[in-house]
């Protein structure tokens, strides 16, 4: 009778196996390129729904083996000393996007990740289109279905990319390292940097939205954040490389989020200057209305920058637009990171302390 039991039972986990594998299969091949932010609002509606329907089966059949996938770095890649996570990029994916030839009309929005990467290609879009971006099944359907990510194969690729606005711009979003990234004085670029505990608390967030149940400990991500294991570089190496960059070459324009909060229509200005875009005073008030967080929030899903996947929580991704997030970090958390990015800036030009008061504690 054991022996009849052991086989049934091993039968029930192969099948069950495959079906989860079957279930990923067709998840991956439903998200990737544009298969997901090339759809019609209310065809990625229906496959948010589904996809959510199955996490629900799928979930509680993983949890297990939570404890051996809580890692950041478990699946990963790495280029030259660099991670990058493996759900977003691979080898390929990345090695085109450090050899990719910039061109003439590229306009590339960098940072490091959680650092108001969204908000600036939402800013940028606007300017280029004067207030009049449409992201709807009518316009340019989604963000990323309109800028391509350089490093990823999640949404459209740069060489089909729409080309935006009059000068026909193409709108490039990456995280990659000054090290990686690929320059050219003809290009565009515009760095946006964030408070780096505020930078690690979003982390936290997006982590906890995007992989429940498997997302590492607050203890782990600090870790992960205070070396040089990072996704794309630690925090203080990315925003050294980018303001050496921006100190010695008049394409790169240098931006912090905190500027933004404090005044976006001066931020919006700047930007058009550095576009060589003439903004109208109602074409300006358009474009701070399109930027501010409540219609960003309010048309998330016109911004959503990764594709639905089994783990997420459905948690959103714009948490609150708050310019203090640091400020819920517990002292210790806090202190740890600035004095890793003290230490790290120690022979960088970049005046950690002037843009960041606090650092001078350190």
């Amino acid at each position: 009778m054991l022996p009849y039991l052991l086989l049934f039972l091993l039968i029930i986990f192969v099948f069950v196996a495959l079906v989860v594998m079957g279930l990923f299969s067709w998840q991956y091949f439903n998200t990737r390129g544009v298969a997901y932010f090339g759809r019609p609002l209310a065809e990625r509606q229906r496959f948010k729904q589904k996809v959510a329907r199955n996490g629900r089966f799928i979930r509680p059949l993983l949890r297990p083996l939570s404890g051996y996938m809580s890692n950041p770095n478990q699946f990963t890649i790495t280029y030259d000393g660099v991670y990058a996570p493996a759900n977003n990029c691979n080898h390929k994916s990345f090695t085109q996007a450090v050899h990719y030839t910039p061109q003439s009309n590229d306009l590339f929005v960098v940072t490091q990740m959680k650092c108001g990467t969204t908000w600036m290609q939402q800013l940028a879009y606007e300017t280029l289109m004067h207030g009049q971006g449409d992201f709807s099944d009518a316009g340019h359907r989604h963000l990323y279905a309109t800028s391509p990510w350089l490093e990823s194969f999640n949404g459209v690729s740069v060489t089909a990319a729409p080309l935006i606005g009059e000068n026909s711009t193409r709108l490039i979003k990456t995280h990659l390292p000054s090290s990686l990234c690929p320059y050219s004085p003809t290009a565009k670029y515009i760095y946006v940097t964030r408070h780096p505990a505020s930078c690690y608390r979003s982390i936290v967030d997006f982590f906890h939205a995007l992989s429940e149940p498997f997302t590492p400990s607050d203890d782990v991500l600090l870790d992960w954040f205070c070396s040089n294991q990072m996704w794309w570089a630690s925090w203080p190496d990315h925003v050294a490389g980018f303001w050496q960059w921006s100190q010695t070459r008049p394409n790169v324009l240098f931006i912090h989020f905190e500027e933004m909060k404090h005044n976006l229509p001066a931020v919006i200005q700047q930007v058009a200057s550095f576009l060589e875009v003439t903004l109208t005073e109602a074409e300006l008030l358009q474009i701070g209305e399109k930027c501010s967080f409540d219609y960003m929030k309010a048309h998330e899903e016109q911004f959503e920058m990764m594709p639905p996947n089994f783990l997420a929580s459905g948690d959103t991704f714009f948490k609150s637009g708050s310019l203090q997030r640091h400020e819920s970090l517990a002292a210790a958390d806090k202190h740890r990171i600035l004095e890793f990015c003290s230490k790290k800036l120690a022979g960088s030009d970049y005046p950690f302390a002037q843009f960041y008061p606090d650092a001078s504690d350190i």
